[in-house]
Parts: C-alpha cells; structure tokens; sequence
C-alpha cells in the first residue's frame, strides 16, 4: 500500500503524549490520523474596544471543525459586551481529535463565550482527544467563559489544559461542567469512561503562579459512588472566579455553600491562597494545605509558602511537608500534647512508633 503523505499546517498540533496517564492511549487511530483535516481544529478569538469604545470580536482565526458565531449583544446587564458561541460542524469529539483555542481580552473590553450545545465526547478505541486553552486578560478586562456541559461516552479517553493569564485589574468567570456519562441511553453510561484529565491553571502577566488545580478521574480504578466522592451525585462542576480582592470579597460574600437534599444540588467555595495573601494577614492558618495537589502543584505551594514572612500554624498528617515547611511541631495523641520540640525529632518519634506498633 503506498504510504500517505501526510501535510500538517502551520499551526502546531496540541499534545499530550507525555502525561503519564495518556501513556495507555496512545496508539494511532485506525481512521484518520492525529492532525488530519477536520481532527486538528484551532481558534483565535481577539476582544478590544473600537475607537467609540465598544468592545467588539477584532480578531477571529478558526480552523475546521471550530465555527464561531458573529457576535450578539443581547445581555440586559452588560449591553455593551459582544457575546458569541463556539459551534463545531464535525459532531462529537473521537479518537485522536486535538484542539487549541485562544481567547483575548484587550485593555478594557469585555467578553462572554460559550459553546453552541454541550461537547460530545465519542467512544475511543485507540487514542483520546486533547485541548489546550489559553486566556489571556489585560488590564481593566472582563471575560465570562461558560461553555455547556462535556457529556463522555463509553470508554471516553480526555485530556484538557486551560492556562489563563489575568492581569491584577481584571476578572475572568470560568466554568466546567462534566457530566457522568449518558445516564439514559440503552441500560445507562454512566462513570464508563476510560479516563478524564482537567489541568486548569492561574498566572500573572509577569509569570507570578497565582493558582493550579488538576483532577484525574480514572472510574475504573476509582469507586466514584463512595461518599465523600461524587456518591449520588451525577454531575460535576466547577467555576474558577479570578478578580481583584475587592471583587473577589464581594463575590466571595454572597455565595453560600449547601447542601439541598430535595433537589440534590451542592454547591460549596474555595478561597484560594493567592486571594488569602490579597489580604495581607499576620498569621497563617493552614489545614492540610496539600490535600488534593498534584506532585507539581505541592513543590509549588511549598515554595511559596518557605518564602512568606508570616507565622503559620500548619494542621497535617504529611511528614515531608511538615519537615520541609516548619521549625518547631506539636504532636497529638487522643487530644493530648505527648511531643513539642524540632520538627525533626517530631517526625523522628512518629517513624519510632510506627515501628513499634508493626
């Protein structure tokens, strides 16, 4: 058979080969190849102010299957914000699909984008589908992102990287909502596929990390029903808010966490550290502060955290961040003070008594 030359275009094809829960994905699809026409889809999306100051869509770049509406002005809060919908006309996303979008906001333009339907995640055989998103925000710049649900199929393999870059003065709302599967169809998909990986991540212009939140839910080796997971619960969704602290307290003031167990919705909010810092306190009080990072994530808020002038008290069960972050330690035992002195010797002890009891 003569070997297919295969052309890619200008527009580097995104990767994910290399995180180590691709690693078995990544054999070639059996249909059409990774960065072939239609499977390699790109998007440049560019908001600033025209010369009367309205924020209008300057700059649209797309390759296929990503389509983009013309913008509408239809928000009764924000008439002035041109709001447009990312449609793609090759249905749901399958084996080896990649796509890049690029979203920016100039100095003082604001944005709404979302997507046209929920995103349809097909059943994969052989490789996943990857996207990678970059937001970028400059000064006095508003962007609400809310795309529609991601619904995976049976045997889903996903990988995403959203990267926002957002000036002190700006705000950005950012959503993602994945549901479980597709809970009607046939007997019922739910949590069936292979594996979905969301890396989402903050910065300052200057670099400054300001925050980095991954999950990795892999069902088959995860019993997702168990309580303190998602139990009953079938959807997932997370909303990041980046703005200044003024906003930030604002926003932070008026959402409250529940539980409704009519309805069964609950909802609940993080403060991250990057707001907490905002703040300028004296004192630090930390409750296992690397509960839920990844390696990365932890290397980086421990740096951060050797750097800062405060004094903290630190609550966890992690030896290694103990003795990496604190000088001095206090050892509980049923309520009681049993140890007070270095670090070292606290862990030292601990090591000692887990020999002792086997």
């Amino acid at each position: 058979m003569k070997e297919i030359k295969r052309e890619y275009s200008d527009i580097p094809v995104v990767s994910f080969d290399d995180a180590p829960e691709m690693a078995p994905y990544l054999a070639p699809p059996r249909a059409m190849y990774v960065g072939a026409p239609g499977k390699h889809g790109y998007l440049n999306l560019g908001f600033e102010l025209d010369a009367s100051g309205k924020s209008i869509l300057r700059e649209l770049d797309r390759r296929a299957p990503l389509i983009v509406q013309q913008e509408l002005y239809f928000d009764e809060e924000l008439p002035g914000m041109p709001c447009v919908y990312i449609l793609s006309s090759g249905g749901p996303n399958i084996d080896g699909d990649r796509y890049t979008q690029n979203i920016t906001v100039g100095k003082g333009a604001m944005a709404f984008v979302s997507t046209g339907a929920a995103t349809k995640l097909a059943e994969m055989k052989d490789n996943y589908s990857g996207l990678s998103q970059v937001i970028y925000v400059e000064e006095g710049g508003y962007l609400e992102f809310l795309p529609e649900p991601v619904i995976p199929c049976r045997h889903t393999r996903f990988i995403s990287d959203t990267r926002m870059i957002v000036h002190p003065s700006a705000a950005v709302f950012y959503s993602e909502i994945f549901m479980g599967g597709r809970k009607y169809y046939s007997e019922g998909e739910m949590f069936c596929y292979d594996i979905l990986s969301v890396c989402t991540h903050g910065e300052r212009p200057d670099g400054r990390q300001l925050f980095r939140e991954k999950f990795i839910i892999d069902p088959a080796n995860c019993r997702l029903r168990d309580v303190g997971i998602m139990h009953g619960y079938d959807i997932f969704a997370n909303v990041v808010v980046l703005a200044p602290p003024e906003k930030a307290k604002e926003i932070y003031d008026e959402t409250a966490a529940f539980i409704n167990r009519d309805t069964y919705v609950s909802a609940g909010i993080t403060l991250t550290y990057a707001r907490v810092l905002s703040m300028r306190p004296s004192i630090l009080l930390l409750d296992e502060p690397t509960s839920y990072l990844d390696l990365r994530a932890r290397n980086a808020l421990c740096s951060l955290l050797r750097r800062l002038p405060q004094a903290m008290l630190l609550a966890t069960h992690n030896l290694d961040l103990a003795r990496d972050i604190c000088s001095r330690s206090i050892l509980l035992d049923r309520g009681c003070v049993v140890f007070d002195g270095p670090t070292d010797e606290a862990v030292d002890r601990l090591v000692s008594l887990a020999g002792e009891n086997g």
